[in-house]
């Protein structure tokens, strides 16, 4: 139980467990047309792009910072990415087929190009100009949503375009490629972190960043790094919304998604103080946010009070993974009745 990772895994499984029972073919997978199918894989699937916005906002919020423009980000990167691609019809070999406006791995190169100087952009406010953390994030998250509006004038943008639709859509092995995304994702983060100094140092800023600017630690670079990062992968992300429901909507795309990030991130057991810190947590958190969302659909909750469920569940989880609410339910439980006067005689 001293994990860190044990509360949100009991989470996540209570999630599952509670969605099983109101759905009972939960846990059949099928194979049909060389990969799976079931509910599990499209919690898996629908997850990604969340828990790849997760792995970024980790690092964000280990350094005692926030980014609340991600979802802005993963905007800009669908509509860059859709209005590069697009598809039109031309002629090949006698026959019609789409084809993009530009080279697909040169519209990708743009897209997540664009996320990462929006990343940077975040980084230089925080770390150069010493704007607070969510004042800075929240200049861009606003002005994100304008731009990507710009790119898509105002209109939602249909790719045509059949390879595009591999990213977000397809499947490797039998399961979703974006499963295989965000565990390259993480493995390589994970791997930077603990084989080399960088997590030492992301944990030094966020425990006391005076303190590691003083022992040597080039503070301002590696916040400026973490903040590129975390645009960089919703920059992904929004590659992945965009390929799988085969469009970019400048308004809607990434709609509130840093706010479920921000709950991934808390779920998976980082502290929103700064330095301790769980990638795998988060990716489990973003697990839990899925399967949530999903939960709340299958039992039938009004579209309206959705919100209203999700947010009394999150309560309750926060609640019970807070070692001082732990330690004061333990009192008031245990606690030893009061010894009656002349109750020993």
């Amino acid at each position: 139980m001293a994990h860190r990772l044990f509360w949100p895994l009991v989470t996540l499984l209570l999630m599952l467990a509670v969605n099983a029972s109101f759905n009972p073919g939960f846990w059949q997978l099928h194979w049909r047309d060389g990969h799976l199918y079931g509910s599990v894989i499209d919690i898996l699937n629908r997850a990604a792009p969340l828990a790849i916005v997760s792995l970024g906002m980790t690092l964000v919020i280990a350094t005692r910072g926030i980014d609340i423009s991600v979802g802005a980000v993963v905007a800009i990167s669908a509509a860059v990415a859709a209005w590069m691609i697009g598809g039109q019809l031309v002629m090949q070999d006698g026959a019609q087929v789409y084809a993009s406006r530009f080279p697909m791995s040169l519209a990708l190169a743009c897209a997540l190009g664009v996320a990462l100087l929006a990343g940077l952009w975040n980084g230089l406010l925080v770390a150069g100009a010493g704007i607070q953390p969510i004042i800075a994030t929240l200049i861009l998250m606003v002005a994100g949503r304008g731009i990507a509006q710009l790119v898509t004038e105002g209109q939602i943008i249909t790719v045509y375009y059949p390879p595009f639709f591999f990213i977000g859509g397809g499947f490797l092995f039998g399961l979703p490629f974006s499963l295989f995304i965000v565990g390259a994702m993480w493995l390589l983060l994970q791997q930077a972190l603990s084989r080399t100094a960088l997590g030492l140092f992301i944990q030094a800023i966020g425990v006391n960043p005076a303190a590691a600017r003083m022992a040597g630690v080039r503070q301002r670079l590696i916040t400026v790094c973490v903040y590129g990062f975390c645009g960089l992968a919703a920059g992904v992300a929004g590659l992945l919304l965009s390929s799988n429901v085969k469009s970019a909507d400048g308004n809607n795309a990434g709609s509130l998604m840093e706010l479920d990030a921000i709950l991934a991130v808390t779920l998976g057991g980082t502290l929103l103080t700064g330095g301790r810190f769980s990638l795998a947590g988060s990716v489990i958190g973003a697990l839990v946010i899925q399967t949530l969302t999903s939960t709340i659909y299958s039992i039938g909750v009004p579209p309206e009070v959705n919100l209203v469920v999700k947010a009394a569940v999150v309560f309750v989880v926060m609640l019970l993974q807070s070692p001082e609410f732990r330690r004061q339910a333990h009192r008031l439980v245990f606690r030893p009745a009061p010894v009656q006067p002349g109750a020993a005689s």
